[in-house]
């Protein structure tokens, strides 16, 4: 079997005799047809995280067709066309049972703690793996995990139409947002130093930053720590911030700044399962999310989608066996 691995830092390679998956009886097999790519992969990719082992398989916005399914799976079928929700909670912590399964501290994280799919064919529980709409390009499907991300931070948000928001930084998840947004009735703000970057988001209905203030909701997608103080200083007084960037830095920020100012910060992680994933997918055929992809590459060019993924304006993904997809 086909797979891109990561073999040593800044290094991938598409190998012919990776193991196929073994599966359970509540698991599914997906021959995957794409994999898009977002930072955490890039993160591995780079050594600024490291891989359980190596070689590793890269690689976590998947969607596919089933090819086989588990002896108690009921409600999946074979050729059904699905995309992976790559984060396999326990659904029985207290967490998992409140319904914050983005706070479940024994996920399985693909491509993370547990292998990618980046490869032609993976085995995955079969709840995660979402059927989808008939006529959704490729480029949506392998932008539906980083959609639902932002999607998440936006419902958790409580924005409305009536509100005023900035939007730090128009990479995918940047984009992304400013597109939710915008199909809220929302013309969002965006600050970007990338041009072409800032061209995307003002194709989805953005409004390139003009130093205004007064925002009452600003949504940091950066994780870009300096970023994030000039920020919140044009937020307007109880304004909400959303933190969605990850950093490892300490916020440039003092209680009494946030106290005095009566702001509300809020951090989203992900997703929580299944409502916001399915629901994601329902949207599909109007939101559109494959929009703010800008390259595609085959497997056996995956180092080159992986080296130049952080260079490019909008997000990559890697096409897989057929190709079947716009």
């Amino acid at each position: 079997m086909k797979a891109a691995v990561l073999t040593a830092p800044g290094r991938i390679d598409t190998v012919d005799d990776w193991p196929e998956p073994g599966h359970g009886p509540y698991d599914v097999v997906v021959e995957m047809e794409g994999v898009g790519l977002c930072g955490s992969d890039l993160a591995v990719f780079h050594g600024r995280r490291r891989p359980p082992t190596m070689p590793w398989i890269m690689g976590h916005e998947g969607f596919g067709r089933i090819a086989a399914v588990g002896s108690a799976v009921r409600d999946r079928s074979v050729g059904q066309q699905v995309v992976i929700e790559p984060n396999y909670a326990c659904l029985k912590c207290a967490d998992c049972l409140t319904g914050l399964t983005s706070a479940c501290a024994h996920r399985d994280i693909v491509g993370l703690n547990t292998p990618g799919v980046l490869a032609e064919r993976v085995s995955l529980p079969a709840h995660f793996a979402h059927p989808v709409p008939d006529g959704t390009t490729g480029a949506d499907l392998a932008a539906t995990e980083p959609y639902s991300v932002a999607r998440a931070a936006v419902r958790r948000s409580g924005v409305t139409a009536a509100d005023r928001c900035l939007v730090v930084g128009a990479g995918a998840q940047g984009l992304l947002v400013c597109l939710i947004l915008s199909r809220l009735g929302i013309e969002p703000v965006v600050t970007e130093p990338h041009p072409k970057r800032l061209a995307r988001a003002e194709r989805l209905g953005a409004t390139a930053d003009d130093g205004r203030t007064g925002f009452t909701y600003v949504f940091e997608t950066s994780g870009h720590t300096p970023a994030l103080r000039p920020a919140v200083y044009r937020a307007a007084p109880g304004a909400t911030v959303i933190l969605i960037g990850l950093n490892p830095h300490r916020l440039p920020l003092t209680t009494d700044e946030v106290v005095r100012r009566q702001l509300v910060l809020r951090g989203s992680m992900i997703y929580d399962h299944p409502g916001d994933f399915t629901t994601a997918i329902t949207e599909l055929p109007e939101a559109r999310p494959g929009v703010v992809i800008e390259a595609r590459f085959a497997l056996h060019e995956a180092r080159q989608a992986f080296a130049g993924a952080a260079e490019r304006a909008g997000k990559t993904w890697i096409g897989i066996g057929a190709d079947r997809h716009a």
